[in-house]
């Protein structure tokens, strides 16, 4: 499906999911492919994002690629001319800007791979992704194995209190749920916040 000895035609592919659904593993694995045919690979992700590597793009089960972490999507343009391949993991972290960077770099020829949430906590589209889902030739949504039930999961449901839109964290702050256990979850804990509910 991606067939990295296409000719030198730029375009975007989109991979998203929930939490704990493969997406950067999934992203790794396509820059793999590309250096592997010599292709010249530029990988970012947002400075905020440093849970686990300042300077890597590092996968739940630990597989890691070097990365340059930036403050904005603008600095992606600076750092990308030389690129056939640019990725660009966690990308709900950006700003809206990043979707005419990536527009922009696709236009140069350029093979943009974007990784990040879809949605956020509370089930609403996420940053830029939105966006970037409708600019893309190309879309991967992975899910998650809900852990309540099993089944697929689309849901990162947020365990703490926080309401915050960024809160950074593992399988100690966010759990993957399907649309019923996730409806469910949201649905008890409103009820406990509720005053006679």
């Amino acid at each position: 499906m991606f067939l990295e000895t296409q000719k030198k035609s730029g375009r975007i592919e989109v991979i998203c999911g929930s939490m704990f659904s493969g997406k950067t593993e999934e992203l790794i694995r396509r820059l793999k492919r590309a250096r592997f045919a010599n292709q010249r690979v530029e990988i970012f992700k947002p400075r905020v994002d440093s849970r686990y590597s300042g300077d890597e793009v590092v996968s739940h089960d630990q597989h890691s690629i070097p990365s340059t972490p930036v403050d904005s999507a603008e600095s992606i343009l600076l750092m990308a001319n030389n690129a056939d391949v640019v990725a660009i993991d966690e990308a709900q972290f950006f700003e809206q800007n990043l979707v005419r960077v990536c527009q922009l770099l696709a236009n140069n020829g350029i093979r943009v791979i974007v990784a990040g949430l879809d949605m956020d906590f509370q089930g609403n589209p996420f940053g830029p992704m939105p966006h970037l889902m409708a600019v893309a030739e190309h879309i991967t949504k992975v899910h998650a194995i809900c852990v309540r039930c099993g089944d697929p999961a689309q849901y990162s449901h947020r365990l703490s209190d926080s309401t915050r839109l960024v809160e950074l964290g593992e399988k100690d702050i966010y759990e993957p749920l399907c649309r019923h256990c996730y409806n469910l979850t949201t649905h008890e804990r409103k009820s406990i916040y509720t005053p006679g509910s």
